[in-house]
């Protein structure tokens, strides 16, 4: 039986070349369209029911979204991947061309600017992180595709036929982790959250278990994912554990005490 050679990974991260230091990139068209894709679902949430924002107040959450991906995603990679570089040179949070995003301070900054924003719109911060929740996983999957296109992050290596080459991985097939984590945190999360909105009562009668489920569901894929993912350069795991394993234990934590604290409140339709 004959087995065709693995795949060598020769796939260009740039789109367009404009200067030597100004180009379109396909992880900065990532983001672009995963949040082009959560402005409009809010909307469409808006015109079906699921939301109480109206229009302004979609586009000023859309802008504290876009701030608290960026500065807490940035953040979070040197926080927890690479303290050292920010104490060195502060100014390295600005060179975004460098790379360097986490997901989990990603998070953590949404989570505030939905804070900060229920309390300017004043709409229970539970709705808020319900209607965020539903609108992450687009750009969970296409960041994820974004990865894969860069040759980044690459998986552990592997002997099954599916194994790729990647730039800087060695000369031995590799997961293309990459892949699997898009599917796993973005497709799957995707029509669980969409699935779970549009069928069932749980935004009115359980403000806040949506929000729950989605860190909770998150963090388990997460760690699957992780399972098949190279350890962080320079970042010894615990326990077999990597730091993105780990912060999503903490995440799942977050996200089982959410569920709970939702089941155990009377929603809008349990209320009347």
């Amino acid at each position: 039986m004959l087995f065709s050679p693995p795949w060598t990974h020769d796939l260009d991260p740039i789109i367009y070349q404009f200067t030597e230091s100004l180009a379109i990139r396909w992880y900065g068209l990532a983001y672009v369209l995963g949040f082009m894709i959560g402005a409009w679902l809010l909307h469409i949430y808006y015109k079906k029911g699921l939301s109480p924002l109206d229009t302004n107040q979609q586009s000023d959450l859309f802008l504290g979204v876009i701030a608290g991906v960026i500065v807490g995603g940035r953040l979070g990679y040197f926080i927890f991947y690479s303290p050292d570089t920010l104490l060195e040179d502060p100014f390295a949070f600005f060179k975004f061309t460098d790379g360097g995003m986490a997901s989990h301070g990603g998070f953590a900054g949404v989570t505030v600017a939905g804070w900060i924003m229920s309390k300017r719109f004043k709409v229970s911060f539970l709705k808020i992180g319900d209607i965020l929740a539903t609108l992450a996983p687009p750009g969970l999957l296409l960041g994820r595709l974004a990865n894969f296109q860069n040759g980044e992050l690459w998986g552990k290596p592997t002997d099954g036929s599916w194994g790729v080459i990647f730039p800087g991985g060695g000369l031995m097939p590799r997961h293309p982790s990459q892949l699997y984590e898009a599917g796993l945190e973005g497709l799957l999360m995707l029509v669980y959250t969409q699935v779970r909105i549009w069928t069932t009562p749980v935004l009115k009668n359980h403000p806040g278990q949506v929000g729950g489920e989605f860190l909770l569901g998150y963090s388990i894929v997460r760690i699957i994912g992780e399972q098949f993912r190279e350890h962080d350069a320079g970042i010894l795991p615990v326990m077999g554990l990597n730091r993105g394993a780990i912060l999503s234990i903490a995440m799942a934590v977050a996200g089982l005490a959410l569920i709970l604290y939702a089941r155990s409140k009377k929603g809008e339709s349990t209320a009347r």
